[in-house]
């Protein structure tokens, strides 16, 4: 597990775009996952600023969304289609048709999604975010080890967090297709970003902490190839 701390947010978002761009510069055909959320908007301006700069393209690249809120269509503006077109792919050559996002309307055959990820020949390089209870994607605390995609619940804890998006708590989805824990650790490599305070506690049980169902994070502590990128207030508890 490879550690690199910076000082905030905007340094997070240089540091992880260099590292998907040398990726994407190395590999032009290459399949990334993709993460929503706040943590990685400084990483996509990033990205945009280095695409209108001419120092990398994204015209092949293929993308897959970690999650979507069940219940909403890409048209809805805190849906995460919605939220990758108009932070990330509209700004840059990617093809429309290469972008996957779990649907939040048709999710009878959510396991769907990891056959055509697998079509695709997998995900090479996996963004990630962090909950404060440790999720990542929407596998809440419990989710087994061997999930894969699939309709999960969201906690109270989640719910909160994401309220700040929605008009009120009462508008949150309880649910979400989210990829599983498995399919995430079969990326074959990680880039996990954790920005702010309220995240130290995460980070610390992702980085010294016993692999545990109830902190989802620390499976990560069992892939080969992980990357974290951390502020100091979301590095505080670091031993």
């Amino acid at each position: 597990m490879n550690i690199i701390k910076v000082k905030n947010d905007a340094e997070v978002g240089i540091e992880a775009a260099k590292i998907i761009i040398n990726k994407v510069n190395t590999q032009h055909n290459i399949t990334l996952g993709l993460a929503t959320g706040s943590t990685p908007l400084s990483t996509y301006k990033n990205l945009i600023k280095n695409y209108q700069d001419k120092k990398v393209s994204f015209s092949d690249v293929k993308t897959f969304n970690l999650d979507e809120y069940k219940g909403l269509d890409g048209n809805h503006d805190q849906s995460y289609r919605y939220f990758m077109d108009h932070n990330f792919f509209n700004h840059i050559d990617i093809k429309k048709e290469n972008t996957k996002v779990p649907s939040g309307i048709d999710t009878l055959h959510p396991e769907k999604y990891d056959e055509l990820i697998a079509q695709n020949g997998g995900i090479d390089l996996q963004l990630l975010g962090i909950g404060i209870n440790g999720h990542i994607g929407f596998n809440e605390p419990g989710a087994s080890f061997d999930s894969l995609t699939s309709v999960v619940d969201l906690t109270p804890l989640t719910i909160e967090a994401n309220a700040r998006f929605f008009a009120s708590k009462n508008d949150v989805p309880t649910q979400a297709v989210s990829m599983g824990l498995k399919t995430i650790m079969q990326a074959k490599s990680i880039l996990l970003l954790a920005i702010g305070e309220n995240k130290a506690e995460a980070v610390s049980h992702l980085v010294n902490g016993q692999i545990s169902q109830e902190w989802p994070c620390t499976i990560l502590q069992n892939h080969p190839n992980v990357t974290i990128i951390i502020d100091e207030a979301a590095a505080s508890k670091l031993k």
